[in-house]
């Protein structure tokens, strides 16, 4: 089953017309995603691969009923306003696949989403992927390298970086393992959807048996994790890599939520946080199929 995203998931892709709009929402009805309309302001009427466009998510709705997800490609300034269009018309989930958006644009967009019962995801994600199901997003890149990297099995996967979402399930495939679903949870330094946020519904997913996370130094989202999991609210297997275990405090790693404060965020708190919970660490991402192997005993 998988996680937020099945074969029968409706999508739509704000920004349908644009290079970028246009290229993934392609990519992501070839692979088999359920994406039922797109939208592009003053376009209404036009089609991309085979995909109606509409002027507003609201006439979209009104069409197509409720849609599970609007995967939004717009530049950064725009994002705020298309955000808020999509919640106003009840989307139940947003992935915008944007960067380099204002910190003060990000923080309203989040708050707007928990006040209307929507789920962000990001900003600056490139997507979730439930292998042989579907994509929201660009996680993936093309239906080949989709089909190449992501295999269905039993192990979740979520990470801050966008590359290393695909990392992981490489590793864990040439280890004789699939995933059931990956989320790139974004890049920016507040977002939408947490780690933490994860846990418990991997935790009701019957397909997953464990959760591998490919995690950097900064910002707490592990600890939460080890929150969640010391009280007993996710109880499967949960291992994670941390990268950047070398930077002393202060040091920038990666992507701008990537420092270092005070002790908080560093890979020490992050990987004693873990296993103090009962969780696992991997000293190299190829430690991660080892350690699974060892804990599912297949």
């Amino acid at each position: 089953m998988g996680i937020l995203i099945d074969k029968n998931t409706k999508v739509i892709v704000q920004g349908i017309t644009g290079r970028e709009g246009s290229l993934r929402a392609k990519y992501m009805k070839d692979y088999g995603t359920k994406v039922v309309a797109g939208t592009s302001p003053g376009k209404g009427g036009e089609e991309v691969a085979g995909i109606p466009v509409y002027h507003t998510v609201k006439q979209a709705v009104a069409e197509h009923g409720e849609i599970d997800f609007s995967v939004i490609f717009v530049p950064g300034r725009a994002l705020k306003a298309a955000v808020k269009e999509a919640a106003d018309a009840g989307v139940k989930n947003i992935v915008p696949c944007v960067e380099s958006v204002p910190i003060h644009d990000i923080m309203e967009m989040v708050e707007y989403c928990k006040l209307k019962g929507t789920r962000l995801i990001g900003p600056g994600s490139i997507g979730i992927i439930t292998p042989g199901e579907a994509v929201v997003g660009w996680l993936g890149g093309n239906v080949e390298w989709a089909n190449s990297f992501f295999r269905p099995g039993p192990i979740g996967v979520f990470s801050r970086s966008g590359g290393q979402s695909g990392t992981i399930p490489w590793i864990l495939k040439e280890n004789g393992y699939g995933v059931s679903t990956v989320v790139h949870t974004g890049t920016e330094p507040v977002l939408g959807t947490s780690f933490a946020d994860l846990l418990p519904l991997f935790e009701e997913d019957p397909q997953t048996e464990a959760v591998a996370v490919f995690s950097e130094i900064g910002g707490t989202q592990e600890e939460e994790c080890a929150e969640v999991i010391a009280a007993g609210k996710f109880t499967k297997p949960f291992v994670i890599y941390v990268a950047g275990a070398w930077a002393p405090e202060g040091q920038r790693f990666s992507h701008a939520s990537s420092i270092v404060e005070r002790g908080r965020g560093s890979a020490k708190s992050k990987m004693e946080a873990i296993q103090k919970a009962g969780g696992y660490v991997a000293m190299s991402p190829n430690d991660i199929p080892r350690i699974l192997k060892n804990v599912l005993k297949h």
